[in-house]
């Protein structure tokens, strides 16, 4: 019986001396009591709150009676596919079945159905009519409205029209499920309720409603692309937590209403959702089939801040957590480190302080509290505003005190940072503290490409800063006797980037002698602006033409001119130099 988790079964809710659940938490994601996993945050958000709480996970479709075993919910069940988009979780960029998932017991693949989120919406409909449902997550975060699906190659509509919830939550969706919550406890209709930051509803009038944006119904930008370009460009305007407007979209005779985006949590807010009582454990009961691989990426890291305003075109941090950094107190963090040195498994290493982004701890800038995120200007590219102002002296502070803590003997930062944040004086003492005592042997930074053109359409700095940081974390490195290396991220076949950018990456990685093993086939994640792009083919703020390689067999070449030393690679290199007329360069790539 594990009496400091959530309950997932009668008898633990029986432990509990509990008859009845306020709340039923239906997760895609194995049961992981841990501030990394969405289903748990938002359960002890609202256990805080004196909800009564319980989850199901990974409910088996085939087997009706799962969704029946905590009983009916007096208020609503709360539905996620879980960390991840379901259709991310199972398939490759390239339409392939993933053969793990890191989520579900054991790493075992294919125990959270495609489109989850739909799927345990019908579950708890048919086998309790009538109850509330809210959904929430990732998954329903980013297809909350009209969106290009790419695993079907269709414009797809509101996940909220299709899975027939009462009210979808949007964002990070704490305030916004414990609002839900007290509103239904004090008896309204959750089928009725309006106003909520952060949430989207379907309703037939909008008579009731003052102020709106209208954009493109779904039955226009399903059919032309530049009306969704149009949808997605008032989209994005309107994200801002501070001035953005309820957004309002026709599908049929219905109306999709996006209520704006939930204010950013204060630190008192942070401190207390990562303050919760979390057993920090999986389930006991997947024990036996070898815990949670993703689970052990977490295991002894804490979560400082969220949110993150680099706004990579292909990152869904902006439609999700947004621009504004939040960020907890160092004494919120340092008393978690304590909870985790006092632990008997405890080896000594923290593996990370961090969140979106490591060096944006305590990040600010004057006017997000008030007016919100600049319109039409971003706060780090082309390069970073002089009203941001990275936390860099709370962060050394915050490093110091934690190693002072009985039983920590490293703090590593595995999260990766913003090289570009690196390069001035400023952040000289942040980067040689990093460099001396927080680096592993390897510190994560994701230049993604080389090329201009594909740089700016990926929202990235130029490649000349990438070199520029190198050679700044190497000079340190050497100073401090230290050898440490730098893994990089890169991203291939993006919008814009040709078969021969990419070889023009290649030339310039194998002049850098890196050998990349972190490279990911660009995916377009619905609602991201790379992901219109892809679908598109024009940038929709510029309404420029845009290259986008669509075909398997381009995208396969252009990872191979980059793992080009590879073996199985060669004959694809070869194919990509002979195509682009280049085969002088087969002895630069192979002597």
């Amino acid at each position: 019986m594990s009496k400091d988790l959530l309950p997932t079964s009668r008898e633990e809710m029986e432990a509990r001396g509990w008859n009845e659940l306020d709340v039923i938490i239906v997760t895609g994601d194995a049961y992981v009591d841990h501030p990394s996993y969405g289903a748990a945050m938002i359960g002890r958000a609202l256990e805080k709150e004196g909800f009564r709480v319980g989850v199901i996970s990974q409910p088996d479709r085939r087997s009706p009676d799962e969704i029946m075993k905590l009983g009916r919910p007096r208020l609503f069940f709360g539905v996620t596919a879980g960390n991840l988009d379901s259709l991310v979780a199972n398939y490759t960029a390239n339409r392939k079945p993933r053969s793990e998932d890191d989520y579900s017991p054991g790493g075992k693949a294919g125990l959270r159905p495609d489109r989850a989120t739909l799927h345990y919406t019908n579950m708890a409909r048919s086998a309790f009519p009538g109850a509330g449902v809210v959904i929430g997550g990732i998954e329903a975060s980013l297809r909350r409205l009209s969106h290009y699906d790419y695993w079907s190659d269709k414009v797809r509509r509101s996940i909220l029209l299709d899975s027939k919830a009462d009210i979808l939550v949007y964002g990070m969706g704490e305030k916004q499920t414990i609002e839900i919550a007290g509103r239904v406890a004090s008896g309204e209709d959750i089928g009725k309720l309006d106003g909520i930051r952060g949430t989207v509803v379907v309703r037939n009038s909008l008579e009731y409603l003052k102020d709106f944006i209208p954009i493109p119904s779904y039955e226009e930008v399903s059919k032309n692309k530049d009306k969704f370009n149009e949808a997605f460009r008032k989209i994005y305007e309107e994200q801002d937590p501070q001035r953005g407007r309820t957004i309002v979209q026709k599908h049929g005779e219905r109306f999709v209403v996006q209520f704006p985006p939930a204010l950013p949590l204060d630190s008192e807010d942070m401190d207390s959702l990562y303050g919760a009582s979390f057993a920090m454990r999986p389930h006991p009961s997947y024990d036996k089939e070898g815990g949670v691989p993703g689970f052990e990426t977490v295991r002894w890291s804490v979560v400082s801040h969220r949110g993150c305003p680099g706004e990579c075109s292909f990152c869904s941090l902006y439609m999700h957590q947004g621009r504004i950094v939040q960020s907890r107190t160092r004494r919120s963090i340092l008393d978690e480190i304590k909870r985790l040195a006092a632990r008997g498994d405890f080896k000594g290493t923290i593996t990370d302080i961090g969140g979106p982004t490591a060096n944006l701890y305590g990040a600010e800038c004057g006017q997000w509290k008030t007016k919100g995120t600049c319109r039409g200007r971003k706060c780090i590219v082309p390069e970073k505003c002089r009203n941001l102002k990275p936390g860099y002296k709370e962060t050394l502070r915050l490093w110091r005190d934690a190693a002072k803590i009985p039983g920590v003997k490293n703090i590593f930062i595995g999260s990766g940072v913003r090289y570009d944040l690196l390069l001035d004086k400023d952040s000289d003492e942040y980067l040689k503290a990093l460099c001396e005592y927080h680096v592993s042997g390897q510190l994560k930074v994701a230049p993604e490409h080389s090329e201009k053109a594909v740089l700016d359409l990926m929202h990235k700095p130029g490649f000349e800063m990438y070199k520029k940081f190198v050679r700044r974390f190497e000079d340190i490195n050497r100073r401090l006797g230290k050898k440490q290396y730098l893994v990089n991220y890169i991203i291939t076949a993006h919008p814009g980037s040709t078969l021969g950018d990419a070889l023009n990456l290649a030339l310039e990685l194998k002049k850098a002698r890196i050998r990349p093993e972190q490279i990911q086939d660009y995916l377009p994640l619905p609602m991201t602006l790379a992901g219109c792009i892809y679908h598109t083919e024009r940038d929709p703020f510029t309404g420029k033409k845009v290259y986008v390689p669509k075909g398997l067999r381009e995208r396969k070449l252009q990872r191979a001119l980059i793992q080009y030393s590879q073996p199985q690679n060669k004959r694809y290199v070869i194919e990509a130099l002979r195509s682009l007329g280049r085969m002088d360069l087969m002895k630069e790539f192979y002597g």
